[in-house]
Order: C-alpha cells, then sequence, then structure tokens
C-alpha cells in the first residue's frame, strides 16, 4: 500500500519513500513539562500516535523508530519551580517540577489510547550532544560567541526561512526577537546562554568560562541527532512550531552536518479553538487534558471519547473543540461498543481502513470506514479496526461519569445560566437531565433551598420543570420542557 504524506516544506503531498525501510525513523517535539499538558498539547500526541501504528503496519513494529522528547529545561519551568517550592533550593525544586509534571503528562496521554514512543529522551541527559553541535557550528562559521552566549548568525544560512516561507520583517515580528546589543543581525537566535544565579547550568562550549544552559532549539536538534542520525525520514508537531522553532532546528542541523536537509517530510497539525475560540487562560476557556478526565462542563470525560472527537477532524485543519462535539464522538462510541460485547478480535486490519490513513493521514475517511463497517454488521472487523486506531471496543472503558458541582446559591446560578446558556441539541438535553438529577439529590437530602434554586433558575433560561407523583411507587418524577 502507498502512503502519501504532506510535506510542509515542499508543500505538496507526495510519496512517502524511507530512508532505509528497516528503519523508519520520526521525531515529534514533545512536551515542556511544568504544567498540565492542554488539550491542544494533546492533538500532536494523539495524530503521530496514529501515524506510528500505521508505520509500524506497513514496514513491521520493531522497523520503525519514534522518538518524542522531553523539554526538562526551560524558564517556565524555573518560575513555576519558584512559585511553587519557594523553600527548596531552584534545582531541587525544578527537578520536584520535571519528574511531578512528566508523570502527569504520561498518565494523560495513555488514557487518552497513546502507544510510548520508541525512545522518550530529556533534554538535561543531551547536554554533550548540544555541545558538540555548538563547537561544530562556531567552527564553521555559522554561531558566534557574544558576552556569553553562543548565537546562530541567521545571514551565514542563505535559504533560511524555507520551511515558513516568510518575508524577513514578518519573521521578526513573529519570532519576538530579543533586542540585544551583542546581536549581530536582529535574526540571530540563542544557541546558548549564561545561567543565572540558583539556575540549571554547565560548563559551557566555545571556550566560554562562565557556566551556562542551552537554547530550547538546540536540544531537539541535539536530541535528534543522537537517537536518529543527521538526517531522518519524519519531523512531526503543531505548526505553531513551524517556525522559529523547526525553522532553527532546520538551520542548526543542516550547517552542522553539512546536510541538504534534516528531515525528508515536515508534518503539522492545525491550530485548536475551543468553543469557537482561540484557547487562552484569558479569556477563560483554557482546557487541560486532565479538566477534560476529570471535570469538563459536568462530566468526567473518557480518553477515548477525546480521542475519537480529535480524529474526526483531519490533522491538517483547525479544530473547535466544544462540549457538543466531544458528546456526539462519546455517544457514537457508546453505541458501537454496544454491538462489540463478546465479539472475538481478528488479526487483520480492514484493507479500508489502512488505505484511508494511506491518503496523508485521512482519519474523518477513516471514520467514514468503521462508520460502513458498523452499518453493514461486520463487527469483528470494527473491532478489529477500533483496536488498531487506539480504542478498547469496550463500554466499561467509556463510561461517562456526572460529577456535577452545584455549591452555593450563587454558584448555582452561575451554573446553570453559563452553562445552560453555551449548549445547544443533546448536550443541552443531557445536560438539564443532569441539573434535574442533582435537584432530586438536594430534595432527598432536604436541602429544599437549593432543588428551589436549581427549579427557579432554569426557568429562568427557559426550562420549565414539572413534578408528579408515580402512583405505583410513590417516587416523584419530573419532567421537562422548552418555555413557550
Amino acid at each position: 500500500m502507498d502512503l502519501k504524506l504532506y510535506d510542509t516544506l515542499t508543500r505538496e503531498k507526495r510519496p512517502f519513500v524511507p530512508i532505509d525501510p528497516a528503519r523508519v525513523r520520526m521525531y515529534v517535539c514533545g512536551p515542556t513539562v511544568y504544567d498540565f499538558a492542554h488539550i491542544g498539547n494533546a492533538r500532536p500526541v494523539i495524530v503521530f500516535d496514529v501515524l506510528f501504528r500505521l508505520l509500524r503496519q506497513l514496514y513491521g513494529a520493531e522497523h520503525v523508530s519514534y522518538v518524542r522528547n522531553v523539554t526538562d529545561v526551560d524558564d517556565k519551568i524555573n518560575a513555576r519551580a519558584a512559585e511553587e517550592y519557594p523553600d527548596l533550593p531552584l534545582n531541587e525544586a525544578i527537578r520536584t517540577v520535571t519528574e511531578k509534571t512528566e508523570k502527569q503528562f504520561h498518565e494523560d496521554v495513555a488514557a487518552l489510547g497513546c502507544l510510548p514512543p520508541t525512545v522518550e529522551p530529556r533534554a538535561t541527559e543531551h547536554i554533550a550532544e548540544m555541545k558538540a553541535l555548538i563547537e561544530r557550528l562556531v567552527a564553521s562559521g555559522n554561531a558566534y560567541v557574544a558576552e556569553g552566549h553562543v548565537l546562530f548568525s541567521v545571514p551565514s544560512m542563505q535559504d533560511y526561512g524555507a520551511l515558513s516561507k516568510r518575508p524577513l520583517k514578518e519573521m521578526i515580528a513573529g519570532a519576538r526577537v530579543e533586542v540585544a546589543p551583542y546581536k549581530r543581525d536582529p535574526m540571530d537566535f540563542v544557541l546558548w546562554k549564561p545561567s543565572k544565579s540558583g539556575e540549571p547550568s554547565w560548563p559551557s562550549p566555545a571556550g566560554i568560562d562562565t557556566p551556562g544552559r542551552p537554547g530550547w532549539h538546540i536540544e531537539c536538534s541535539a536530541m535528534s541527532w543522537k537517537h536518529l542520525g543527521e538526517t531522518f525520514d519524519i519531523h512531526g508537531g503543531g505548526i505553531d512550531l513551524a517556525f522559529p522553532h523547526h525553522e532553527n532546528e532546520i538551520a542548526q542541523s543542516r550547517c552542522a552536518f553539512h546536510a541538504p536537509v534534516m528531515a525528508n517530510y515536515w508534518l503539522h497539525n492545525g491550530f485548536l479553538q475551543v468553543e469557537g475560540e482561540k484557547m487562552a487562560k484569558s479569556a477563560g476557556n483554557f482546557v487541560t487534558i486532565r479538566e477534560l478526565r476529570e471535570n469538563w462542563h459536568s462530566y468526567a470525560w473518557p480518553g477515548e471519547a477525546l480521542r475519537f472527537n480529535m480524529l474526526r477532524t483531519h490533522y491538517r485543519q483547525p479544530i473547535d473543540w466544544t462540549y457538543q462535539g466531544l458528546d456526539e464522538a462519546h455517544g457514537i462510541l457508546w453505541n458501537w461498543y454496544g454491538d462489540l460485547n463478546g465479539v472475538q478480535l481478528t488479526p487483520t486490519v480492514p484493507d479500508k481502513l489502512i488505505a484511508a490513513l494511506g491518503d496523508d493521514l485521512n482519519t474523518p475517511s477513516a471514520i467514514s470506514v468503521l462508520h460502513e463497517l458498523h452499518k453493514q454488521g461486520e463487527v469483528a472487523s470494527l473491532l478489529s479496526a477500533l483496536r488498531f486506531l487506539g480504542f478498547s471496543g469496550q463500554r466499561e472503558n467509556i463510561e461517562r461519569v456526572t460529577v456535577l458541582e452545584i455549591g452555593d446559591d450563587a454558584n448555582i446560578r452561575r451554573t446553570v445560566s453559563t452553562m445552560i446558556g453555551s449548549l445547544s441539541g443533546n448536550a443541552k438535553k443531557y445536560l438539564i437531565e443532569d441539573f434535574i438529577a442533582t435537584r432530586a439529590i438536594k430534595r432527598q437530602a432536604k436541602d429544599f433551598a437549593a432543588a428551589d434554586l436549581i427549579r427557579d433558575e432554569l426557568a429562568a433560561n427557559g426550562i420549565i420543570l414539572k413534578d408528579s407523583i408515580d402512583l405505583k411507587t410513590g417516587e416523584m418524577i419530573t419532567t421537562w420542557e422548552i418555555a413557550r
């Protein structure tokens, strides 16, 4: 079967031809471990997990190497460590933060059904390789030393910017370049910099006497070189990394090794929005994987539903992450899984599924194949296809748990009006049922004031509750309707 991938560098979809079919190599930028991973971080993890599975299917699991790094030295890590553990020495606090956050990341991505990468290198374990690359770049004239820094000289590389294809002024603005008197050119970027007091530090390269630490871009060049070689098959990540991070990786690696390319294929997944808006803490719509798994719109969502919802959009397209979309994704899986109880797994993955994925990882087309298999009653093939894509096929793994927390009167008003007003369709219907169930719990606890407030707030938002008594059981039954 042919595999075609869209290469950001050449701006075309072309057949994938590995450098060595016996050793297919892929590198993907991983997390900076200072906080819970957000849903935007989840997208490349899921996307490239599917590609990893597809490559293993096509070339054999033992012939595919997938490297996803962990960035454990960074200004954001230093700031979080100082904030959370002010009584600890900074280096000890940093280690505590990175170890805790990396564990959280592994728990979250495992819940999303992702396979572990072949290698998961930590930046701090590859300082020697970073320094070796920096020494090469200084020796070749592509980097220079200035005031304790080592900087890459962008003008020394004639075709810098080929990946992003941006005009110079736009690149300067996009990179938010630091204005520093020691720079020869505004676009020059840091390979190594002095460490501040208490920060992680190592003996510096290029004859610098004071200790320092690496810049962000050199980390990925060093780790990919260590584990995949000077040139490898696929480099992936989010489209937000294309410039400046991936552009700078290319510059470093190509100039250090005098190579025409760093990777033969550059794959980037598209941006993610939440409920139609750019995700940002300031907008109040910043959503982590952990929040989705524990409490988002009053539910603890199973990881398989998150994964399925992500794959319904082609990886290169922008995605709008909504409650309603997640609810629909969960409902589809729940329906399918109900027909798979007791079904024996077949070892063969349907050819139609592999063919769909072979067209630039076309997961919407692959999901259409799943719908077709279900419609035709080919449940054994459906289960095989689901398992290949990272789904269990078992209903007990996709239970959606209600975690509606009402709290005090003010929170009841805020919760009802905000949530009811933001939803529509089945998502709104399910949420109303949850409010009714919560009201029943309040009544059983004789918290009649809270129960009445829930009823009144629903009414204020156009939802009318009607109570009646079941004549057989004597229990109260509550129905609802939209106010006319």
